[in-house]
């Protein structure tokens, strides 16, 4: 059985598109395909496997040697199983920038695109005649992990392809974009049930600056008052989290979908100087509102300077 799984401490995209592709495989390639997720999903993600009526899958913390795997929405090390480079690779489907450090027994396929979702690669892969008997719930997770991933098409990583398959997706479900979007949103703001340290790391990417290694958090939220209320308990549980990942620091962004700008939390001298450095800013307190930022991928890792 393959084993099809994205990265640590998933969202909507890396719940979605395992499931979609664990599909495609098994009912069209006809090679039995399971999903799996390392570590527990997103509130949003939750929402939408309630939405479409689809079980939550295995959880799993590592992969055995020789375990035949596809890995879908990263080819980043950091963000796979500790083994994977023991296991049998035998697809990569992604849309981040290409990593290096995965390596496998034989060639493989490797589709990395340009665009903003997972799915929409997915999408295109599967083609027309084969999306066309696709069920509902596979169209479903496709239309939200594209409107996730876009902050439904605010994003700056949002291609004109992305929204045309979103759109269609759309039409073909009878499902109304502005309110489905909504209710994704709200299901993603409702972090009430989730302590700090989860919260630091709920949606997290490691990264690499002038030898010190950051954890580059994003809270993406309809509510930002919410989080920014817990600013405080926040910060105090950074020193923590950024000890037990191994990380030097923490970068916490919280994004304001709706009004498309992020606050980034301020809790040393450290973030202040890569605030002020990388998006030129003046930091007067502890927390700084950077408007027009809403992507990690586009606006925020590329720019970091210390």
């Amino acid at each position: 059985m393959i084993q099809v799984f994205g990265h640590k401490a998933p969202d909507t995209d890396s719940t979605g598109s395992p499931l979609i592709w664990a599909w495609y495989l098994t009912e069209v390639r006809k090679t039995p395909a399971k999903a799996v997720l390392q570590g527990s999903p997103n509130t949003e993600a939750v929402w939408m496997l309630g939405r479409w009526g689809v079980d939550m899958p295995e959880l799993i913390s590592d992969v055995e040697p020789g375990a035949r795997c596809v890995i879908v929405d990263t080819n980043n090390l950091a963000e796979l199983p500790a083994s994977i480079n023991e296991a049998e690779v035998m697809e990569v489907i992604d849309h981040h920038l290409l990593a290096g450090g995965l390596k496998t027994r034989l060639p493989i396929n490797i589709t990395i695109r340009p665009l903003a979702c997972t799915a929409t690669i997915m999408h295109d892969l599967i083609g027309e005649a084969d999306m066309a008997r696709a069920p509902e719930w596979v169209k479903g997770m496709m239309l939200t992990c594209i409107l996730s991933d876009t902050l439904q098409f605010r994003s700056p990583t949002t291609t004109p392809h992305d929204r045309f398959v979103a759109e269609n997706l759309a039409r073909e479900l009878g499902v109304d974009i502005d309110a489905y979007a909504t209710e994704m949103f709200t299901a993603k703001s409702d972090v009430s049930a989730f302590d700090d340290a989860s919260l630091l790391r709920m949606d997290s990417k490691e990264y690499e600056l002038d030898g010190r290694l950051l954890r580059v958090s994003v809270l993406e939220t309809t509510a930002p008052q919410v989080l920014l209320d817990r600013k405080a308990a926040l910060m105090a549980a950074i020193p923590a989290v950024a000890a037990e990942d191994g990380a030097h620091e923490v970068l916490m962004f919280i994004v304001d979908i709706l009004n498309e700008q992020a606050t980034l939390l301020v809790p040393n001298d450290y973030v202040r100087r890569v605030a002020e450095r990388s998006f030129g800013v003046t930091v007067a307190g502890d927390t700084v509102v950077l408007p027009g930022i809403v992507s990690r991928k586009k606006q925020i890792i590329p720019v970091l300077q210390a």
